[in-house]
């Protein structure tokens, strides 16, 4: 019983860190810094998205001197819809890489011929003033990297629900993180850094062979000695699939987290709220299962509407709890197997992330 109280306590303690954290994201200002430098926009593409015109336009419509360069093999469908916009140029990926996004990546850096580079998903789509407001800050020379969080946006009620997720769980810890002073991580909603620090940690071909190739370049960047920030920028994405492509999707996520830093995987039940509220519940105590709920719905709320601006994290906020309890089966799935699928392929990994 002292247990499970110490583990509430923690789990508590926990979301209100969150709120704090949430707040003191929205309290930032505006990106500092004004970088004058031409940028090269960088998107590997494979296969039409969901959305995937609106994500592309958004990109053509851009503030500021910029190059836009798309990678796609040669009979990829999305070929056809990059080629409605003048801006875009299309870059023939021809790097065969067991990350076949770095090695589309690698292809575009060699095309790519400005000082600055911004690296984002195919689904991405952003504001006008985005690219401004994330190589800002590079015109600091302690900062070497800029990331950003990303509000999805569902098609399907299991895309909305793995939405939900992301928005409530996985957007606070990275806010929390950041609280804390972890810095080390990129997400590849966005990447921005100076070409010249990418030649430094060895260029995209120094991590060919992981799947997490986000954290990668966050982590070298970091080991150089410069700080990646995290910007006020919250870019969309859009998220489609059934049930089964939601659990496989959220399947890889988690196996590639115990990847890249197994003892942290290991801790994260010790955050989850309602798996504690639960087991309050199994013990009779009540009260300390209602106190987590309110204050994990709480948390949910700052996180989803105040941090994020997602109006789908304010219709579902009252699914967070069910939501939770399926992350927590998704955890237990994870901590075993080495098998991901991306794309329909599946991925064998080694214990440090790389594709096997």
């Amino acid at each position: 019983m002292v247990l499970l109280s110490i583990m509430c306590a923690i789990a508590g303690a926990y979301q209100i860190f969150a709120i704090m954290a949430c707040f003191a994201f929205r309290s930032k200002t505006a990106s500092p810094g004004e970088s004058h430098l031409p940028v090269s926009i960088l998107k590997p593409v494979r296969g039409v998205d969901p959305a995937f015109y609106q994500a592309i336009e958004s990109h053509t419509v851009l503030h500021g001197e910029y190059e836009f360069l798309c990678g796609a093999r040669e009979g990829d469908p999305a070929i056809e819809v990059l080629k409605q916009f003048p801006r875009v140029t299309v870059v023939p990926v021809r790097t065969n890489a067991p990350n076949g996004k770095v090695g589309a990546l690698m292809d575009l850096a060699a095309a790519a011929r400005n000082p600055i580079i911004v690296i984002s998903d195919s689904d991405i789509r952003v504001e006008p003033d985005y690219l401004e407001r994330v190589t800002g800050p590079l015109a600091d020379p302690k900062i070497g990297l800029v990331t950003c969080l990303y509000r999805p946006i569902g098609e399907t009620f299991a895309a909305r629900f793995e939405g939900l997720g992301v928005s409530t769980d996985f957007a606070p810890s990275t806010l929390v993180a950041r609280l804390a002073g972890v810095d080390e991580f990129a997400m590849g909603s966005t990447i921005a850094l100076r070409r010249a620090d990418l030649n430094r940690i060895g260029g995209f071909a120094a991590i060919k062979d992981y799947l997490a190739d986000d954290y990668q370049i966050g982590h070298r960047i970091h080991a150089l000695g410069l700080k990646c920030m995290l910007s006020d920028v919250v870019v969309e994405t859009q998220l489609g699939g059934n049930w089964s492509a939601v659990w496989r999707h959220q399947l890889r996520w988690a196996r590639t987290i115990r990847a890249v830093n197994f003892a942290g995987y290991l801790g994260l039940p010790i955050t989850n709220a309602t798996l504690w509220a639960a087991m309050a519940v199994c013990f009779g105590r009540w009260k300390w299962a209602a106190g987590l709920l309110v204050i994990r719905l709480v948390m949910a709320l700052c996180s989803g509407w105040f941090a994020m601006r997602s109006k789908e994290a304010l219709r579902l906020f009252w699914l967070v709890p069910f939501r939770d309890l399926y992350a927590f089966a998704i955890w237990i799935t994870a901590l075993y197997g080495k098998t991901v699928e991306w794309r329909g392929v599946k991925m064998r990994l080694d214990r440090e992330g790389r594709i096997l």
